[in-house]
Parts: structure tokens; sequence; C-alpha cells
């Protein structure tokens, strides 16, 4: 197969417009960084915290809907031992963003926050804050590898090019635009992203129905054709797996910092709820191609097509469905339009990923633990080098893994089982906790996590669980292990905060600070505005003249 250089040129055309429109936003950022009277890291952080409603909308919906998500849709669809039933990405983005608005943007913007990660330090303090912060930048450079990977394969199938060549041409260019904007050039790049998604994906829908090696899809969902029916089934011994997968993408959504980022970039309350309720619906609508598209690939006798037998699932090909079937049963222009859309689905979450991972560095690590006086130019500088940081690392991450879906597994289950009880913890809890439960109960999670084993990562399974299941010698999990985790944790996070509480009142324990039993004191040192530090720069130099 030759390189399809007229694809090459029309994801080419489609670089170039995000990163025009990346630096017509960074301009605008710089026209904010001027009125702004506060800290200009807040800016490229949450852009001013005046995004307008349609943008803030567009950019919570782009950061969600990713190449994961798009392609996770479809390969469980057309997977036969999944099928429908297995599809929850839909309705977990819908709990996740309706949790979000209801319990979290409230208590998230009532201290004008920054970061996810200011009220833990707040509370516990720099350096317990730090530990906790660790799952969290693991969870996004591998959220960063896992969408780049999935970008870098799905060019290597349509394109026919290195997957390694993909990778770091688009890493370049999400890095370049972040650079340079910070939150606006994410957000407005999001737009042209999203509409490239809408109208790139709905577009293949009809020609992909008309396609005649496939059957009625209305008949496929419920009878064995080519494959079993795409429907799928929930086995009454798999439910607990089912609920635990559910819980995990849904209850673990609401501890990424890219979610907290852009309810703190709207105006009011009311603006970051509609931004999410909005979201889930948009995000809805995009999940139907995607799972349209899934469902005729089941329903293809592909020896009748280009692609030719065995068929996609039998060549261990099920994770690509979607851009093999844009490629094996769509006119060629037709495939271009899906294959920005792809493009657009993974840049929207890359460059989200990347400024929220750099956001917790130079805030919450450099500014706060590090070097506490630093000037908002040293944090800027700090946000903008850690962007590039991010970037080399989940590019690297993404060339060298031989399975995306580990990316996904371990991100996914760091924020569910380690982050979330964290998380609710202190914005429900938290005058009953404290450092010593937040810390017990972190490392009990990992510790469990670690004992139930992953395969992917080849860590045993040493840790017996009810309803394990023997297959083909490895133990398959049908317990929901990760809620088990989940809840484990949060269980220790409260038990050991109030034993610790008890033994501090008996004069058994250091003394808890004030700032674990006073919520409305803070531990994060201040620092310099631009005007402040615009007159210790005038001082100095009068000293210096002197």
């Amino acid at each position: 197969m030759a390189v399809n250089w007229l694809g090459l040129l029309s994801i080419g055309v489609f670089y170039i417009l995000i990163l025009a429109t990346g630096i017509w936003a960074s301009r605008k950022s710089k026209r904010e960084e001027k009125k702004c009277t506060g800290k200009r890291s807040e800016v490229l952080m949450v852009g001013g915290r005046d995004l307008n409603i349609w943008v803030s909308i567009c950019t919570m919906t782009a950061t969600w809907v990713g190449g994961g998500y798009i392609l996770g849709n479809a390969e469980m669809i057309y997977n036969p031992t999944k099928g429908l039933a297995w599809a929850i990405g839909p309705l977990s983005f819908i709990m996740h963003l309706s949790i979000g608005a209801l319990f979290f943007v409230k208590p998230i913007r009532s201290k004008n926050y920054v970061t996810l990660m200011d009220p833990f330090q707040e509370k516990y303090g720099n350096a317990v804050a730090a530990v906790l912060f660790i799952p969290s930048l693991i969870g996004d450079i591998l959220w960063i590898a896992c969408v780049l990977g999935a970008l870098g394969g799905t060019i290597s199938v349509i394109m026919d090019i290195s997957s390694s060549i993909a990778v770091c041409i688009s890493a370049a260019v999400a890095v370049l635009y972040t650079l340079m904007g910070g939150l606006y050039s994410v957000a407005y790049t999001d737009v042209i992203q999203l509409g490239l998604m809408f109208v790139g994906l709905w577009l293949c829908v009809p020609f992909i129905l008309a396609n005649p090696s496939s059957a009625n899809i209305t008949v496929a969902a419920v009878t064995k054709l080519y494959q079993e029916p795409w429907i799928g089934i929930i086995e009454p011994e798999e439910a607990g797996r089912w609920v635990d997968d559910l819980l995990l993408l849904a209850v673990g959504g609401i501890c990424y910092q890219a979610f907290y980022q852009r309810v703190l970039s709207t105006a009011t309350d009311a603006q970051a709820k509609i931004t999410c309720y909005a979201g889930a619906v948009f995000g809805s609508i995009l999940a139907i191609p995607s799972l349209v598209i899934g469902a005729v690939a089941a329903s293809t006798n592909w020896n009748e097509t280009s692609f030719g037998s065995p068929s996609p699932y039998e060549q261990d090909k099920a994770g690509m469905i979607l851009p093999i079937a844009l490629q094996h049963l769509c006119p060629f222009y037709v495939s271009l339009f899906g294959m920005g859309a792809l493009a657009a689905s993974v840049m929207s979450s890359v460059d989200s990923a990347l400024l929220s991972a750099a956001s917790l560095l130079g805030r919450n690590i450099f500014k706060n633990l590090i070097y506490k006086r630093a000037s908002e130019k040293m944090i800027l500088a700090a946000v903008k080098g850690s962007v590039l940081l991010c970037g080399i690392i989940g590019a690297g991450l993404a060339i060298t893994a031989q399975s995306i879906h580990l990316f996904w597994i371990i991100s996914a289950d760091v924020y569910y089982s380690m982050m979330a009880p964290q998380v609710i913890s202190i914005f429900y809890l938290s005058r009953r906790v404290n450092h010593y439960g937040a810390c017990a109960g972190f490392v009990l999670a990992l510790l469990l996590r670690a004992l139930v084993g992953e395969p992917l990562l080849r860590l045993p399974d040493i840790l017996p669980l009810p309803w394990d299941k023997m297959v083909d010698g490895h133990r398959y999990r049908l317990f929901p292990f990760c809620t088990a985790i989940m809840l484990i944790s949060m269980a220790t996070i409260l038990g050991v905060s109030c034993f610790a509480s008890w033994l501090s009142e008996k004069g058994l324990l250091k003394r808890i600070s004030d700032a674990e039993t006073d919520t409305h004191m803070t531990n994060m040192a201040p620092g310099p505005t631009d005007v402040e530090e615009k007159e210790n720069e005038r001082t100095t130099s009068l000293i210096l003249s002197t």
C-alpha cells in the first residue's frame, strides 16, 4: 500500500487551521494579560474567568469527546464479546458532567481556586498535597499518551505512514499553540475541533449505512449474521464488572484537573453548570456516529470489501475498527472528513491534558512548594516549560507503548481508586478529615490496587476476590474491585482522621494544625501581583541607583 498523499495533505491543512486559530487566540490572551490587574498566570490557566458561554460549552465537550471516546464506542459495539450493552461511554459522560455540575461546581468556585490541588494545599499543607498530586500528574500524562497513541495508530492505518511521525507532529502542534495562548488557545481551537468532529462524523454515517457489503443493522442487532448480534448482553455474573466500569468513568471523571479548569474559567456558577449540562447533551450526540459505524462494521461481510478476510476482529484490530470502516466502507473523499474528525477529537483532548498537568506543576509544585516567592514571570515560565515536558513524555510513551488500552486502564484506575475518595473528602468532609487520614487512604488504595494485579502491567493477581473466574489460565475479575477500593479508601480516610484527632486531643500525637480544622485558613504562600512586581522592580532600581 502506497502512502496516501492526498490524505496527508488534508490532515496538514487541518493542522494549519488549528495552529492559526491558536495563534489568534494567543493574541487575545496577551490583550487580557494587559488588562489584568491580578496575576497573569491565572489568565494562562483559567482564561481570566470570563470565557464566553458558547466557547466554554464547546471546550468542555471537546475535551471529553476525545479519541478514546470515539474509537472506544465503535470498538465496544463491534466487539462480538461486548456489544452495545457494554458501550458505557455516553452514559458515563452524562453522569460525570451531571455529578460535576450538581456537587462540585459551587465548592471549587466558592474561594476562587485556580487548580484542583489548591484546596488540598490549603487543607493539608504543601508537602502532603504534593504526594497526593502524583496520581493526578501520572493520570494526565497517561491520558496524553493514550490519545496520541490512538491518533498514531489511526493515521498509520489510513495513511500508511509511521505512527511515530503522526504522534510527533500532532504533539508538536498541540504543544505549540498551548504554549502561545494557554486556556484561550485551547478553548478557541476546541471550537474549531468540535465543529469538525460534528460535521466529519455525521457526514460519514449515510455513506457507511449505504455500503453494499453490509446487512441491515436492525436485523444484525438481534440476529447472528457474520458475527454475534451487536446489541450485546450483560450476563448476571458480569453485572458487577459493568457497574464498576461505569462508575470508574463517571465518578473518576470528577478528579480531572481539565474539568475544573473549564468550570473555573466561566464568569458565574450558573454559567459553569450550564456548560456541564450542555456538554453532556452534545457529547452524547457526538457518540451516535461512532456507535452507528461500529454497528455497521458488525453487520458487514468483510470478505466482500477491500479489507478482505479474515475480519478486523480476527486480526486483533477491533480497536481500530472506526478508521478501518472509514477506509473500506466509505468513498475516499468522504473518509478524509472522518479522518479530520478523528484528528480533531485527539487534539482537543491532548491540549487540555497538557495545560491541566502543566498548571498543577507550575502553580502547585513550583510556586507553592519549590519556590514560594516566585514572580508571575517565573510561574508563567514554569507552566510553559511543563507543557513542553509533559508533551515530550506523553509522545514518548505513545511511541514506545505496545498497548494504548494499558494507558486508559492505568489512568482511569488512578483517578477513581486513589483520587475520587480524596476529592470527595476535601469538598464534603473537610472538617472531619486531616492529613493522617488522607495519607493512610492513599497508601492503602495504592497497596490494594497493586495486590489485585493488572495483566497489562504484568502485576500478579495476589489478592483473591469473590466471583473470580479462570479463563485460559488467567484470573478474570467479576467483582467490582475498583469501587470496593474507592469505598475502602474513603472509610480509611475518615477512620484514621477521627482516630488521629482523638490521639491529638489526648496529647499522644502531634497537634493537628489549625489549617486542618479551620477550612477558612490557607497555607499557600501569596504571590505578588503584576502591580506589586512592578513596584518591587521600581524599588530595586532606585536602591541600585543610590
